[in-house]
């Protein structure tokens, strides 16, 4: 196969940065959430921020997870939408720098999405969402040759909310089972399952092998308040379950069977992209020769690496002994 893993979403730049609780409170938007903003909204923002420290990087939910994937040696591309302009231009170059191939045409109207990544000291990540052109993403933007060579085709929840992107994700899962290929797809936020909780479930009862979601995404999909009950009840439609408990690990459904995976003590700095870092490890494992509890337990140890740092990808990347000593577990 050419890819372990070809995933679609927004292409995002995002731009990190630590701020105090009060020049949160300045900005007002609600902590610890999602938020889309408009051009205008984020220009201010930005602009508040432009004398503290920031760190740039290629990013969205999607394209922090084939990153993720890379950066453990395996092969991802990405399908995402950016714009011919310098933060366009930036974030061609930054996949590209980690091994990620990506090869959609750059809009010629319109600004690159940008993602404000606001850090209190709680480790609490506040996140202000400018879609610019990675919305006008289309479905003649996927890729059927690329499709065609991957392992798994990897879907971000956040396209549904979509028109052109709903309908991206769904031609580049309909490529998917034309080619035989299997289908992940992550919930992304609870207000997204909220919204669209219906949807969700009728791709969890079709074409979805592996559904990613969190331990709120569960209850509010399923209505339950028992993480054990949430796990084997979407398991009872999509083959394959994993749903993280933050620190506490994750669990796994594979074959009828749970499987626990003990989370790992660390100090939290920043949770950004802790959940897309996860989905990366067990996506390079499933597709790489590992079981799946050894893939969790390598998917767990990365997503604690990623939140002892800023930023949604990792510093220290696992070298090939520690990825290897995961095999033996």
């Amino acid at each position: 196969m050419k890819y372990d893993v070809y995933g679609v979403g927004n292409a995002l730049v995002d731009i990190q940065t630590q701020v105090t609780d009060a020049l949160l409170s300045a900005i007002q938007f609600d902590k610890g959430i999602m938020t889309l903003v408009g051009d205008e909204q984020q220009t201010s923002v930005l602009q508040k921020l432009s004398d503290l420290p920031q760190h740039l990087c290629a990013g969205g939910s999607a394209a922090n997870t084939v990153v993720g994937v890379s950066d453990f040696g395996g092969k991802a591309a990405f399908c995402g939408k950016v714009a011919a302009d310098a933060r366009g231009e930036f974030f061609l170059a930054d996949m590209r720098n980690v091994g990620v191939n990506m090869s959609v045409p750059a809009a010629s109207i319109g600004p690159t999405g940008t993602c404000a990544v606001l850090i209190t000291p709680d480790a609490q990540r506040t996140m202000l969402t400018n879609l610019g052109v990675s919305s006008t993403l289309t479905p003649d933007d996927v890729q059927e040759d690329e499709i065609r060579n991957a392992q798994y085709v990897y879907i971000e929840g956040y396209l549904l909310t979509g028109g052109t992107t709903k309908d991206a994700a769904y031609r580049a899962m309909e490529l998917a089972q034309k080619h035989q290929v299997k289908i992940a797809f992550t919930a992304s936020d609870p207000f997204l399952v909220n919204m669209i909780r219906d949807e969700i479930w009728q791709l969890i009862e079709g074409p979805v092998d592996l559904f990613f979601c969190n331990e709120l995404e569960a209850k509010s999909l399923t209505g339950k308040d028992d993480i054990i009950e949430c796990a084997h009840l979407i398991h009872q439609h999509a083959d394959n379950v994993a749903l993280t408990l933050g620190a506490q690990g994750s669990l796994i459904m594979h074959e009828g069977q749970a499987i626990a995976i003990e989370g790992a003590s660390v100090t939290a700095l920043d949770t950004t992209g802790a959940g897309d870092m996860y989905a990366g490890g067990l996506l390079y494992g499933v597709t790489n020769g590992m079981t799946w509890k050894q893939a969790g337990h390598l998917a767990s140890q990365a997503a604690a690496r990623v939140v002892t740092q800023l930023g949604a990808r990792m510093a220290r990347k696992f070298t090939r002994a520690e990825i290897d000593t995961f095999r033996d577990a």
